[in-house]
Order: structure tokens, then C-alpha cells, then sequence
């Protein structure tokens, strides 16, 4: 940031020539937004049904006040920020990861407190998608007289909350289905041993992806033949554990499972078609799905999961599942870790039958590979769920019927 303040100070001092405010201006507020970036993390897999958002308050170069939401019901982070620049907050620029809300909800409208503040500026990252905020944020400042900028690092910004622009869209959360394969796109001998695909590194991984969700879910032969726990459990105890939701269509399920024993805070919903009474233990309930042929409608299991403020579901198997949600189409993100192992039989990462051509695969798209530890993790979004750019705010001026303070920031 000082280097950028600098070179402009020269440009100033060394030429008859005004330097352009507009090339100046962006690459500060690319810098300064990328700081309200790294504070909108800090609330990932917290907010739910809310989004995660950073924001900084900015004043002659330096920041005066940073903040970010750190959970639904709490001050945003426009108003975290605020408070932490106290009086200084007056003819500062404020930088928000995503549209300021003006609506009341639990708390009150940010645009609000940013004009009683006397804030000069507001950069601003992502549009609001919620037919409630969308545009009226922005609205209410340039007619108070503050000056906006916005689609700063839009891309990035968007990338932070694309699970709560699915959820506010669609009514459901956002998918990311996960499998850990060998090669030879294994998930377990032919005997049922899968421990462990992969190696250590890559499991934590995998729990660092638990701690960024609302919930994670597996199937009925998974629950039965594993028994796991599906907790987080991260290096010194940390870690948030996800809600857990286990396909169960008759309640056939053991009652012993570690599943229905659950050690810890977060919950368990078993998703079921039957209507007839089981009893849990506290901390486990059902929930009544409509059915698809044999098996629990998945969309209808997503509007049920959305309506419990989930926005953000990983399935983590097994083979008929992540086939069934694939058919369904109802996958946003897949992510594989890949060992570097050759089984030469065993059970496939998918169940059921492909397509008879080459040509009718699904295709994965904006794929991403990296290396963590000794093995490979893939990531890509099924060509099916690519969004159009721009689309979130097409539809969201066409609004959605039913929208109500539950989706909205609160």
C-alpha cells in the first residue's frame, strides 16, 4: 500500500499532467478490499443463513476500523467496523465485501449507520442478491449524499458468499459433493475397507471443509458400514462441527450408530420417508421427505434443510448418493481427493449405469488442481451448475415468490 501511495505522490510532483484519478483510485480499492476480504473469512461457516462479510473503514491511507460478521443475529460488519472507528468514521471511505443491507431485520439497516456516520465513500464487492436489499443499500447512500463505487473485486467477493447466492436464488443450499478415490476411482476395497484413502494431510482437509459448512450428509449404507462420527477435528481441538444428516427412507438404521450418539453441539437429522415413531437420543430428529420412486426426494430434503437456515450442504457419500444427486442435478461444486493408489477392483466413487456415449459425460468446468500432502485434491463445477455472470442480479430483480425475513440479512 505504501509503494501505491508513493508512485502517486511522484506522479503528482514529476508531471505538468494530473495523474488519473480513476487508474489511482481502483488500485487502492482493490488493496483495501482485499483486506475486507480476509476479514469476511473469519466468518465463513458461521452466519448461516446470513452471509459472510468483511468490511474496512479507511481515513488518509490507513485503516481506522475493520470488522466482519461473526454470526446471524450479531452486528454486521459494516457496523463492527464503525464501532471500532468510533468519531473517526466522518469523511472516511468504507469498504464492504458486499452491498450494504436497508432493511430492518434483527439489526438495523447498515446504509443507516453509515450515513449518520458522515462516511465520505462506500466501495462495494458483490451485489446484494436479496429481493429485500438488492440496490436499495446503494440507493439510499448516493441520495445521502455518499459517493459509491461498486464491483471492486467483484469476482473475488463473489466467490465468498457464492453458497448464499445459490441459497438466496434457489431456496436451497448450496452442494458440494466429496469423494476420497484412488486412481483407479476407488472409494473402498472390495471387502468395504476404506481406511484411509488418503493420506493424513489430506484428511484435514477434509475437516477444514467440515468447518467452513452448515452440513454435511451421508447415506444409509455409508452410516451403516463406517459408523462415522462426521465431526470436525482440527489440529488443538478446533473447529466447528456441521449439523449431520444421515439418509435413513425406512428408519432402518442400528440405534447405536455414533451418528444418533452425537458428542457434540451440532445436531443430527435423520431424513426419512416413513411416519412411523422411532425414538432418539436428544440432539437427533427426523425429518419427513417426500419420496422419489424408493428413495427421499432430494429436492424436497434441500427446501426442508434451506428452511432450517442451511446454506451450505457438503455430501460426503456414498457411491448411490453422490449418483443420485448428480442425476438430480443438484450439485454445485465437486471436489476429489485423489490417492495416489491402484485397487484394481473394489467399489466405485459412483453407483448405478453412465451413458452409452462419450459425448453425454458430464463434463466438470473451472477445474482447479492442487497438491496436499502426498496426494491430489480436484475441484470443478458440474457443467450443469456454471451460473451466467451478472445472473444472481437478473434474478434477483425478478425477485422470487415467498421470500421472507429468513433469507434476508438479519
Amino acid at each position: 500500500m505504501t509503494r501505491i501511495l508513493a508512485r502517486a505522490r511522484r506522479t503528482r510532483r514529476h508531471t505538468s499532467r494530473r495523474p488519473s484519478p480513476a487508474l489511482f483510485d481502483r488500485a487502492v480499492a482493490e488493496f483495501f478490499m482485499r483486506i475486507a476480504l480476509r476479514e469476511a473469512e473469519k466468518g465463513i461457516g458461521r452466519t448461516s443463513p446470513n452471509p459472510a462479510v468483511g468490511a474496512v473503514l479507511v481515513k488518509n491511507g490507513r485503516v481506522i476500523g475493520r470488522g466482519h460478521h461473526a454470526r446471524a443475529g450479531g452486528p454486521h460488519a459494516e457496523v463492527v467496523a464503525l464501532r471500532a472507528a468510533g468519531s473517526r468514521a466522518e469523511g472516511a471511505d468504507l469498504y464492504t465485501t458486499l452491498e450494504p443491507c436497508n432493511h430492518w431485520g434483527k439489526t438495523p439497516p447498515c446504509s443507516l449507520a453509515i450515513v449518520q456516520a458522515g462516511v465520505r465513500r462506500v466501495v462495494v464487492g458483490s451485489r446484494d442478491p436479496n429481493p429485500v436489499v438488492n440496490g436499495r443499500g446503494l440507493t439510499r447512500l448516493r441520495r445521502s449524499g455518499v459517493e459509491v463505487v461498486t464491483d471492486v473485486l467483484r469476482d473475488e467477493c463473489d466467490a465468498l458468499d457464492e453458497h448464499w447466492f445459490r441459497f438466496i436464488k434457489s431456496g436451497r443450499p448450496f452442494v458440494t459433493l466429496k469423494a476420497a478415490i484412488t486412481l483407479d476411482g476407488k472409494i473402498a476395497t472390495s471387502g468395504g475397507d476404506s481406511r484411509w484413502v488418503t493420506g493424513e494431510v489430506a484428511r484435514e482437509e477434509v475437516h477444514r471443509l467440515r468447518d467452513r459448512v452448515d452440513a454435511v450428509l451421508v447415506g444409509a449404507s455409508t452410516a451403516r458400514t463406517d459408523d462415522p462420527l462426521l465431526t470436525t477435528r482440527l489440529p488443538g481441538g478446533k473447529g466447528r462441527d456441521p449439523i449431520r444428516v444421515v439418509l435413513d427412507t425406512r428408519l432402518t438404521l442400528p440405534a447405536s450408530l455414533k451418528l444418533f450418539h452425537p458428542k457434540s453441539t451440532a445436531h443430527t437429522l435423520v431424513a426419512t420417508a416413513s411416519r412411523k415413531p422411532r425414538r432418539f437420543d436428544p440432539g437427533v430428529e427426523t425429518v419427513c421427505c417426500k419420496t422419489q420412486g424408493r428413495r427421499i426426494d432430494l429436492g424436497d430434503l434441500l427446501a426442508k434443510l434451506a428452511q432450517r437456515g442451511i446454506t451450505h450442504l457438503l455430501v460426503e457419500g456414498g457411491a448411490q448418493v453422490h449418483a443420485a444427486f448428480l442425476a438430480a442435478r443438484l450439485v454445485d461444486r465437486v471436489v476429489l481427493f485423489v490417492a495416489p493408489k491402484i485397487l484394481v477392483g473394489g467399489k466405485d466413487w459412483l453407483g448405478g449405469d453412465g451413458p452409452e456415449r462419450m459425448a453425454d459425460a458430464l463434463r466438470l468446468e473451472g477445474v482447479e488442481v492442487r497438491r496436499v500432502g502426498e496426494d491430489l485434491v480436484l475441484t470443478g463445477t458440474p457443467a450443469f451448475s456454471r451460473p451466467r455472470r451478472g445472473a444472481h442480479e437478473d434474478d434477483s430483480r425478478r425477485g422470487r415468490p415467498g421470500e421472507d425475513e429468513r433469507r434476508s440479512r438479519s
